[in-house]
């Protein structure tokens, strides 16, 4: 019921504010089980999705935003859970995985759409990062659920890191068409198979979504940046102390 509540009240203002337009509304089915694999632009991804589904869509997020004390915590925890997204505990990798993998399957059990963003974390800069294979194609296989690719479009520029007043504009949703790794059932031990199911879903959210991809994980790619800016600002700090010095 809350979810309920939340979809009417979130939603609806979304879609106002936003006016979010999608395509491929068609590739949703009207029931059972479908994993639906993102790519993931902004912190907004996990709203302007369900905001446009008429079905319940469940995503997995860090168990911090359940656990933070005070009201703000309670209050984040209760919007949280009112938008159906489940926590997960994101200390050490592999039990984050198994945690999020157990989530999702639950969720496909019981009918009802898994989202899930096959990079692991928002893309650094726009770009289309490689997918990591031990969530998406694990849970694929083990619950034979078909994946239907989903592109977001502009979420990114809505509301850009340091930017407090979001960005009036509307971002876009690509659907694609549904993909069926029934063939490969039984078989989400087989890191080859694991790898070749990702890439697949990967490829056809990069046809949807028109990004840049490359070949490397984003967390990758987000220290890159990280010792890039770092490496820049030493650079600056001994220019301008060369310069006092001068």
């Amino acid at each position: 019921m809350f979810y309920g509540v939340m979809k009417l009240t979130l939603g609806g203002s979304l879609k106002l504010a936003f006016k979010p337009w999608v395509e491929g509304l068609e590739n949703i089915p009207a029931e059972g089980p479908a994993i639906l694999a993102s790519n993931h632009l902004s912190f907004s991804d996990s709203f302007f999705l369900p905001a446009v589904l008429d079905r319940k869509v469940t995503f997995i997020a860090k168990a911090e935003y359940f656990t933070s004390p005070g009201v703000k915590g309670k209050l984040t925890a209760a919007f949280f859970k009112g938008v159906g997204q489940l926590p997960v505990d994101r200390s050490g990798a592999r039990g984050a995985g198994e945690a999020a993998i157990k989530s999702g399957l639950e969720v496909l059990a019981r009918g009802e759409l898994f989202g899930i963003y096959p990079e692991g974390t928002r893309s650094p800069d726009g770009r289309l990062y490689r997918g990591k294979p031990g969530g998406l194609a694990r849970v694929a296989l083990a619950s034979g659920a078909p994946v239907i690719p989903v592109a977001m479009i502009d979420t990114e520029k809505i509301q850009p890191p340091g930017k407090v007043v979001p960005k009036l504009m509307s971002p876009g949703i690509r659907i694609g068409k549904p993909l069926d790794f029934s063939r490969y059932h039984g078989m989400e031990n087989d890191r080859f198979i694991l790898r070749s199911v990702t890439d697949e879903v990967m490829y056809e959210i990069m046809k949807l979504s028109g990004q840049e991809y490359v070949d490397i994980y984003a967390t990758a790619a987000k220290r890159q940046i990280a010792e890039a800016k770092k490496q820049a600002e030493a650079e600056a700090r001994e220019a301008r102390k060369d310069q006092a010095e001068q």
